[in-house]
């Protein structure tokens, strides 16, 4: 039976939509509009979709919207705007006049009227929350059905920053974040002040990193280690794998030693622990700046539940509140696919572990001059460039995965789904990241078994060893590549490809020569945008914060590299969201949601971390343990000699080459009668010795004393500097009496008069008696 009004809607192309006549805006040409839902021209022709589109825009229609149809070659649009009604109800809903988020002006006693940002953020709730009438299908699912293409807020009044935000020549600029907030909403506004934020903390840090770097350098040439290792032309090293198959001097690793010592010195745990410190100031301190910002923009009290609840009686005044709910068989399930995925994130770390292994099978037996040499060095950096690619591939895998099980759960709000899609999907993506670098750190060349008695894989090749210079070395390189790949190609991508995409896009599209249908064409052609478009943004930013902080240790130029690379994120960012992509639904928030306890999740982490990099990776506790237990400075200082004299030596255990299974088979075995590998083994039986015992025991009594300093200085920092300032606790305050004594003054100036008006009548009555 409705397909009897379908002749009227299918008419000729000079005919207009019949919607347009019922309910068409008188002044439509001075009218704004907000919103545009696409269809394709091909719709026109079919009557089921014609009809539900009839269906959907009829019931935005009695909600009290607005519409205008312009039509191009290819694409029907719908040019939308609501009643400034529904407008009224959300301020009389969530705008308290007596509050301070009412703007009231104080000289005409109206208010100010309703921001863009805060009309497109109702109209997309009401048209994601609109069903057709009869029918269950919301705007996703009619763009599933073919109905319609997709829906957008305008671009309008961004042309200022364009000219003061969004340009690369400003990139030393100050970010204009009120501006901001007034066209992107809050939430995106907090984005660029967090990022603005972390940017200018990443300054000390990244000089402090710097300078630790450059501090090995004093040690290049005059580090007695470097030096007994660059004069030890009499020590051969045990081959480290299959390949290679010839002993090496000690001395031929010269190079890489004083390398190594750039950033694996004595200076290392200080850095450590300024970053451990570091991370707690930066926090506290963003939590002081966000209580200002907030504050500033008046939402200091604002509450999202009551948001929410207030746009879903916009929507629907017979709206039944959602209560929360929870369910363990779902929780169990959602668990237990979570363990899943981290296994399985785990199990990739093993594959490449096992490319490492066969990659050095691979290279060694390609006889190259230049990997002769440089077998471990190559395994190193195409092992970290597979990982790359691992983590390219597995971040679309877990934001798939994520979004399944976010859906599955039901969340009661689109607020709490995004709390627990960033939890999930978090959690799989650190250990996508990281799982690799853990490997490397605490498990390379630790189960590799000793020469003669190697630990092989499927019982064929032999498990890759640490650099010859030390573990150190493998995570440094592992680092570099990957924050290097991350920071310039990440950026490269996220620019250039909706960069080509809108050009592409624009070099087919014919310009229309009617100036609103142009601007909504232009509008249509910017990349389209998503809910977590600003949640890919923050993500990216909290895996470089876990890069920065969790393995600094090992990689102290990270905040330098994390700090180019914000100078780029930020203009990157602000050229994409105004210039490339269309506008994000503006939304309300006052801090950064389940991201900070992200950010103080991985400060947690980074202390451990960092504490086990120095513990078992570094040689920092051997060296000390050596000078003080072993060395010559055992008994007291001795201005005449270095305290690490010998400790070369005395941390090369030996290997009697006729004890390997096939001691014919190594080039130049007959000269040498005894080869030294990086443990502490005895020589007759090859069992670990006394002094690993030792060391064994010193590394962890290190890690649990690092990890309780570092935590009580992270500790009384954050109690030093309070999250809330003095001054915001004042103005809250202030604004509380303020609205207190104004309540009071107006009550007795109405018992006042309430008590004249008794007077009066008591007069009258008694004047006539």
């Amino acid at each position: 039976q409705g397909y009897e009004s379908l002749p009227i809607l299918v008419g000729t192309e000079a005919d207009s939509f019949p919607l347009r006549e019922i309910h068409a805006c008188k002044t439509e040409a001075s009218e704004q509009w907000d919103y545009v839902l696409v269809a394709n021209r091909s719709t026109q022709g079919k009557p089921r979709q014609v009809y539900q589109q009839q269906q959907f825009l009829e019931e935005l229609r009695r909600k009290g919207f607005y519409f205008k149809v312009n039509r191009d070659k290819k694409k029907v649009f719908f040019g939308i705007r609501a009643d400034n009604s529904i407008f009224d109800l959300y301020r009389a809903l969530l705008l308290d006049p007596e509050g301070p988020g009412s703007r009231v002006e104080p000289e005409t006693e109206t208010l100010s009227p309703i921001p863009a940002t805060t009309r497109i953020r109702v109209l997309d709730f009401i048209l994601r929350k609109t069903t057709a009438d009869g029918s269950k299908e919301t705007f996703e699912d009619l763009v599933k059905d073919g109905v319609f293409e997709t829906k957008f807020p305008l671009h309008k009044g961004e042309a200022e920053l364009k000219k003061t935000w969004a340009q690369w020549r400003k990139m030393g600029r100050r970010q204009p974040i009120d501006q901001i907030r007034d066209y992107f909403g809050e939430k995106v506004a907090l984005y660029f002040v967090w990022l603005g934020w972390y940017t200018c903390m990443l300054v000390p840090a990244a000089l402090v990193g710097l300078g630790i770097f450059l501090s090995g350098f004093t040690l290049f040439e005059s580090s007695q280690i470097s030096k007994e290792i660059c004069d030890a032309h009499t020590i051969f090293l045990c081959p480290l794998g299959d390949h290679g198959r010839k002993f090496q001097r000690l001395s031929d690793t010269c190079t890489f030693a004083k390398l190594t010592h750039l950033f694996d010195n004595d200076s290392t745990v200080v850095f450590a622990i300024f970053m451990a410190l570091w991370a707690t100031v930066f926090l506290e301190i963003w939590k002081r700046q966000r209580a200002r910002v907030v504050l500033h923009w008046d939402l200091y009290g604002w509450d999202e539940d009551q948001e929410e609840m207030a746009l879903q009686l916009i929507n629907c005044p017979d709206y039944k509140l959602r209560r929360h709910q929870h369910s363990y068989w779902r929780s169990s399930i959602i668990l237990a696919v979570s363990l899943l995925m981290i296994c399985f994130m785990i199990g990739m770390a093993h594959v490449l572990v096992v490319y490492r292994v066969l990659a050095a099978a691979l290279f060694s037996s390609l006889a190259l001059p230049f990997l002769e040499e440089q077998v471990t060095t190559a395994v190193v950096a195409t092992g970290a460039l597979v990982h790359y690619m691992t983590i390219v591939i597995m971040t679309k895998v877990n934001k798939a995965v994520a979004l399944k099980l976010c859906d599955f759960e039901k969340p009661r709000t689109f607020a709490e789904r995004e709390r627990k899609f960033t939890v999930l999907f978090f959690i799989l993506q650190f250990f996508a990241h990281f799982s690799s670098l853990v490997y490397i750190a605490f498990i390379l060349g630790r189960i590799n078994g000793h020469p003669g008695k190697s630990t092989r894989l499927a019982g064929l090749w032999k498990l890759e060893e640490c650099h010859l210079s030390g573990c150190m070395m493998d995570l440094f390189l592992q680092m570099a590549i990957i924050m290097g790949l991350k920071q310039t190609l990440s950026n490269c991508f996220e620019y250039l490809c909706p960069w080509l995409a809108h050009r592409w896009r624009c070099l087919f599209a014919l310009e229309p020569q009617d100036p609103e249908l142009r601007d909504w064409q232009r509008n249509y052609l910017l990349n389209s945008v998503y809910p977590f478009s600003l949640f890919d943004e923050f993500m990216e930013m909290m895996i470089q914060y876990g890069f920065t902080t969790i393995f600094v240790a090992a990689f102290p130029l990270a905040p330098l590299l994390a700090l180019f690379s914000n100078l780029v994120e930020i203009r990157l960012d602000a050229i994409k969201m105004v210039r490339l992509q269309r506008r994000l639904v503006p939304r309300t928030a006052k801090d950064i949601g389940t991201w900070l306890q992200v950010l103080e999740t991985i400060g947690v982490l980074a202390v451990i971390a960092n504490g086990m990099v120095i513990a078992f990776t570094s040689e920092f506790i051997p060296r000390v343990v050596y000078k003080y237990r072993y060395g010559p400075c055992r008994q007291g200082a001795h201005s005449e000699v270095d305290c690490l004299t010998g400790y070369v030596n005395h941390s090369l255990s030996i290997f009697y080459t006729k004890d390997f299974q096939d001691p014919a088979g190594i080039e130049g075995s007959e000269n040498v009668t005894e080869c030294r590998y990086r443990d502490y083994r005895n020589a007759h039986d090859y069992n670990f010795s006394e002094q690993f015992w030792f060391l064994l025991a010193i590394r962890l009594a290190f890690v649990i004393l690092f990890e309780h300093v570092a935590l009580c200085i992270k500790l009384i920092a954050a109690w030093f500097v309070p999250d809330i300032p003095q001054s915001v606790k004042n103005k809250v305050l202030e604004d509380k009496f303020r609205r207190l004594r104004e309540k009071m003054w107006k009550g007795r100036q109405s018992w006042a008069g309430a008590g004249l008006a008794s007077f009066s009548h008591a007069s009258t009555r008694s004047t006539e008696v």
